[in-house]
Formats: C-alpha cells, structure tokens, sequence
C-alpha cells in the first residue's frame, strides 16, 4: 500500500507492508535516525513523533495511519525557531540528554508547551513521563520547561514570565 503524508514538512509517500510500524518507516524508508524502537510497546519514549501535533510512540503507529497526516521527527524539529528555545532552555539548566531520549525529551517539551503555555508541575510531570530514562534528573527536567516557557515568552512577547 502506498501512502502520502507531510514529512518534516515535505510532501512525501512510501510503500507500506502490512503491520509495518511507523517507527521502522521512517528509519528505513527514510533513513530518520531520532525515532528509535527501543521498547516497541510505547513506554520508553525513544520513537516520540509529532503526528498533526499531538506527541505519539511511533513503535504504536501502524505506517498506514500516516495517510494525510503530518509527522515530525526531531529532525525537522531541531530546524524551527521553537527548538531553538529549548536549546537555549537546556543552556541555562545544564541539562543533559543522552542520545537515546535526546529527540524524545526535546519533541516531548515541545508538545507539552505547545498545548499548555506555562504549564503547571503536575501537567508537567504528566506530560513528561512519556519519555523514560535514567540519564537525566527529574527536577532539573522540570526547570528546562520553565526556562523553555520563559525563553518563547520573551521571543515572542518580548517580555517574561509575569
């Protein structure tokens, strides 16, 4: 089956065989290195995506429903100015990702501040438990979203957090 869908902001189609997973799609097809299937069951957050902005395990998807859809994979993601203020974000806390959830704890920050602009610790930890791992620390996790918060607030309003 052939499907077409936006890619990174590309137009784009691939030949899918039947229960291939999104995940491999876009390794394999497309040769995207930032989704990784780790766990292949969603719990890890290493295949993290955008699918017409919402954040999905791209290891869940089924390639099939990327018909008409937009997916963003940390690759067009690091290209946007918004990116851009996590990376700034990450500066001040001194976070440090590895490369296994780099691509996750990025698009997953991302997400999170695209759906709640100044969001609260409960909504953040929520949020952020979509990606799992040990190299990072909670709390100074948590600091990069207000500091990511802070950073858009001032790019795009030219003012902080009041």
């Amino acid at each position: 089956m052939t499907v077409t869908f936006i890619l990174n902001g590309e137009d784009v189609s691939a030949r899918f065989r039947s229960g291939e997973r999104l995940v491999d799609v876009l390794r394999e097809d497309f040769g995207l290195l930032s989704p990784k299937a780790d766990c292949r069951n969603g719990s890890c957050g290493k295949c993290l995506v955008l699918m017409d902005g919402k954040l999905v395990p791209s290891c869940q998807v089924p390639a099939f429903r990327a018909r008409g859809k937009e997916i963003i994979t940390f690759e067009g993601y690091s290209q946007t100015e918004e990116h851009a203020d996590i990376r700034a974000a990450l500066a001040v806390t001194g976070l440090e990702t590895c490369g296994f959830c780099e691509a996750g704890v990025n698009l997953a920050i991302a997400s999170l501040l695209e759906i709640k602009p100044r969001p609260d610790r409960a909504g953040m930890l929520e949020h952020l438990s979509a990606v799992r791992c040990s190299c990072h620390d909670p709390e100074t996790l948590l600091e990069t979203v207000l500091a990511a918060d802070e950073v858009r607030a001032r790019r795009l309003y030219h003012r902080g957090r009041q």
